[in-house]
């Protein structure tokens, strides 16, 4: 067989060279630098580190173990996934704060590169051991209640599914990531670098603010989160982790938390996947008002919800979870644009998520955005399948006549002086000029307004990103 011939017959796969998004060693494409904080301004009494441990053997120097602590004991709060198969970082981190009753918490460990979920009991005993080597690690007399057989601290993993851990590459890191602990911006981001897998930049953020109650006292508020893919609400989004300084109890710490969350990472979609070890925490030291390192004294703690300090609270830190999540989309794999979709005049707010929720994990209205093809009939398609379990009962929440949709410019497009583009009016289709079509959709960022012209005030928005090629080559290549 002559050499042209044998060569047209091998694998297709060998004449190919794949290429997407993810970053080479310690990379951050030029494209996502802005989102790379260059300073910051953490909270009082947390020390952090990201060290590298070598979880894949195929990670020869990137940090894959961040360590998360708190000088004193804090109070802490998480929501986690709804995913039947909960990973063994899900079990055991819930089960440590159903025992302290949310109090008593110095840290939480993390590894990327292996999710540690599908593991079986061997998984559970390896997350215990996390959780157990993370406390041993820090100076821990002040640890409350001092009664509780469980450890201080929360652990998360991420990674591959169905792979047990390199326990003893992690356990014997732990001790050096506690060596690393510093409280620079330089500690935080590389923390942030620890928890990443596909993701192409660091997500982190930092902010202050101020409560009704301590007005000579400034709070800061940090927080990393991580993910790419496998992104869907169904409690939050992969990891997120969250420090303050202020002295909020239990109680209104989780409530402020699961807040947050279903207007932050319960409102983000990238590929309609949820994952097994989604888990979004959130640690509150006190350390602001009280300088001595040790336990909160319940009576000096924001509790009550009718507080103006609860409801200040809550207003930073929605703000504060929106901003964190939409890093997440902004890093979908593959991604090219940005995408709000906003449904208002709905009956209720959870009518509107419903709606919203629908356009926003739509293959084809995200394939159509990556074309940029104004393919409005695709939002609607979306609109009239909406489940009709989450929707409020009504027929009349979605009624062809009544709806209007838009494509929206944001503050930063190019076109923005062209105004919004409106294609569906009361159920009349209008004229679409394609030539502003297409220079709107030439931007990164963009809003899809569904109005269903109801009398009712309800609204959500749901971020999500458009489907590109390069999605099904790193899912392809997930593993290998």
């Amino acid at each position: 067989m002559p050499p042209s011939t044998m060569s047209a017959l091998r694998p297709i796969s060998r004449l190919f060279t794949r290429h997407y998004s993810a970053p080479a060693e310690g990379a951050i494409p030029a494209a996502k630098q802005k989102y790379v904080p260059t300073s910051g301004t953490y909270p009082q009494g947390f020390s952090v580190s990201g060290v590298h441990v070598g979880v894949k053997p195929s990670n020869k120097s990137k940090p894959d173990l961040a360590f998360i602590t708190s000088d004193r004991p804090a109070n802490a709060a998480a929501v986690f996934t709804q995913n039947k198969f909960q990973a063994a970082p899900v079990q055991v981190s819930r089960s440590v704060l159903e025992a302290r009753q949310g109090a008593g918490i110095r840290s939480i460990i993390i590894n990327s590169g292996c999710a540690n979920a599908v593991t079986g009991n061997g998984g559970l005993e390896d997350a215990r051991a996390m959780a157990s080597a993370a406390t041993s690690a820090l100076d821990n007399t002040a640890t409350s209640p001092p009664d509780s057989n469980q450890p201080a601290s929360l652990v998360m993993s991420t990674g591959v599914i169905g792979q047990r851990l390199p326990i003893d590459r992690i356990l014997n890191g732990i001790p050096k990531a506690a060596s690393e602990l510093s409280s620079s911006h330089s500690s935080w981001l590389s923390t942030a670098k620890a928890i990443m897998t596909t993701d192409t930049f660091p997500k982190l953020l930092s902010t202050t603010y101020t409560l009704p109650s301590f007005p000579n006292t400034t709070f800061s508020l940090a927080g990393m989160t991580k993910g790419a893919g496998m992104i869907h609400p169904n409690m939050a989004t992969l990891l997120g982790i969250m420090c303050t300084d202020a002295p909020i109890a239990p109680a209104a710490l989780k409530s402020l938390l699961t807040s947050a969350v279903g207007k932050s990472f319960n409102s983000i979609s990238i590929d309609g996947d949820t994952s097994t070890n989604d888990t979004v925490a959130i640690l509150a030291n006190g350390a602001a008002t009280a300088k001595s390192s040790t336990r909160l004294v319940p009576s000096q703690q924001i509790s009550s919800e009718s507080s103006e300090d609860y409801a200040a609270l809550l207003s930073t830190l929605t703000t504060f979870s929106q901003q964190l999540a939409q890093l997440v989309v902004r890093d979908g794999e593959g991604a090219t644009k940005f995408i709000a979709v906003k449904v208002t005049n709905a009956p209720t707010d959870k009518d509107a998520h419903a709606v919203a929720s629908s356009v926003a994990r739509s293959p084809l209205v995200k394939t159509a955005l990556y074309g940029r093809d104004a393919n409005w009939g695709r939002v609607l398609c979306a609109v009239g399948y909406t489940a009709p379990e989450l929707l409020s009962g009504r027929e009349d929440v979605i009624v062809p006549e009544r709806m209007s949709v838009s494509f929206v410019p944001t503050a930063e497009s190019a076109s923005k002086s062209e105004g919004v583009l409106k294609l569906l009016v009361n159920g009349e289709p209008q004229a679409v000029d394609e030539a502003r079509a297409a220079r709107l959709l030439e931007d990164e960022d963009l809003e899809i307004v569904v109005d269903l012209g109801g009398s009712g005030k309800g609204e959500a928005t749901v971020w999500t990103c458009d489907f590109s090629h390069e999605y099904v080559t790193i899912n392809g290549d997930y593993r290998t």
